[in-house]
């Protein structure tokens, strides 16, 4: 594997920490994004029996901001419940957008991995042709030895750049489309909590 690794130039170093980083990203994220941890169930049904209970203190929504992302959400709608129903809806959007920019984090250097692999591995692919016209200049076309290391290049990096490519299109895609959904699952649930405090959704949460 190290001699098929030289054999494809200089190109393989970017190329390798492209493949490190993908997947230490790739890694984070299905850590990250896991439902339990962004967008806990029943937590809106848990606030509103603390609120029916006149425990919803500044204790518990500072707990409540630091438990998960939602929380974050409903804390920001919480601290103005007492305002009308534009307020705190103001005040949940506001907060929910950095949530959301959150939750894409690092997935814009992802879709650049996806971008610049293949490139460094065409790159690799012409420093390979290169190499061997060079060979053919130096020692004319009777000689396929002398033109073996300028097709290995060209060969092994492409392949490396559409190796790393391909899965990192495919899982920054992937994530997109979950970040998508947790922050559909988000407003439906601040929605949720707006109505029920404001009076104007039946109080059954236990679903």
């Amino acid at each position: 594997m190290l001699e098929v690794f030289k054999a494809g130039g200089w190109v393989m170093w970017p190329l390798l920490l492209c493949s490190i980083g993908s997947l230490a990203i790739i890694a984070e994220r299905f850590w990250t994004l896991r439902e339990k941890r962004i967008a806990p169930k029943n937590l809106v049904a848990q606030i509103w029996h603390w609120e029916k209970a006149g425990h919803l203190d500044a204790k518990r929504l500072a707990d409540l901001r630091r438990g998960s992302p939602l929380g974050k959400i409903l804390a920001a709608g919480l601290v103005n419940r007492r305002h009308d129903r534009e307020v705190m809806k103001e005040s949940i959007e506001e907060v929910g957008r950095h949530v959301a920019h959150d939750l894409e984090r690092f997935l814009d250097i992802l879709g650049t991995i996806t971008a610049i692999s293949p490139l460094l591995g065409l790159l690799g692919t012409v420093l390979g042709i290169i190499e061997i016209f060079s060979a053919i200049t130096a020692h004319g076309i009777g000689y396929p030895n002398y033109m073996a290391g300028g097709i290995a290049k060209a060969l092994i990096a492409t392949v490396a750049g559409l190796s790393i490519a391909i899965p990192a299109m495919f899982f920054h895609r992937y994530f997109h489309s979950r970040v998508d959904e947790l922050v559909i699952t988000m407003e439906q649930e601040a929605l949720k909590l707006v109505e029920i405090i404001q009076g104007q959704r039946e109080h059954d949460v236990s679903n």
